[in-house]
């Protein structure tokens, strides 16, 4: 009984690393293992050399390009766009264009200011001006802290730590 206990609690304990791992990336490069001096930043961003950009949408490209884009956006590249839905805090003025630029930087910060994630098919481009007005606060890259929602990223955390507090407890009272 007590090999089949500690076998769980390892299996236990091994998924809960495993659910919080997922949410962190390494990412490695070859070139790792050989220091090298650089001046120039990581990626294309663009934030370390000349300050904080923003990518917004470009006003004179196709109607049905920049809704593809904005669906993109929104969809599968996961931007948050909680704030240009009806009745948030960026939805007026009720523009595609405007839509489109709060979707695409906050896709842009999401993902590290890399000039590749200001792309959305040649309907975007990177400003040097802020875009916010009012009450719509355009994000950057020092605002965000990771892709996944907060909430969502805290409540998967708390879950994984309270099950293994919990399967802790439950194992030393039982032994």
């Amino acid at each position: 009984m007590r090999n089949k206990m500690c076998l769980f609690l390892f299996l236990f304990f091994m998924e809960c690393y495993l659910a919080m791992a997922r949410g962190i990336v390494v990412q490695q490069k070859s070139e790792a293992a050989i220091p090298v001096t650089t001046l120039s930043p990581p990626e294309g961003n663009t934030t370390f050399i000349d300050g904080t950009t923003w990518c917004v949408a470009l006003a004179g490209v196709s109607q049905a390009d920049l809704q593809n884009a904005l669906d993109w956006a929104c969809g599968l590249g996961m931007a948050d766009c909680t704030a240009i839905q009806q009745g948030g805090r960026c939805f007026e003025p009720d523009t595609l264009v405007s839509h489109a630029s709060f979707a695409f930087n906050s896709y842009y910060q999401i993902n590290g200011n890399s000039d590749i994630a200001c792309n959305f098919g040649g309907t975007a481009a990177l400003t040097k001006h802020n875009p916010s007005y009012g009450k719509c606060v355009y994000s950057t890259s020092g605002s965000l802290v990771a892709s996944a929602p907060a909430s969502l990223r805290k409540h998967n955390q708390n879950l994984v730590w309270s099950k293994l507090a919990a399967l802790l407890l439950l194992s030393y009272f039982w032994m």
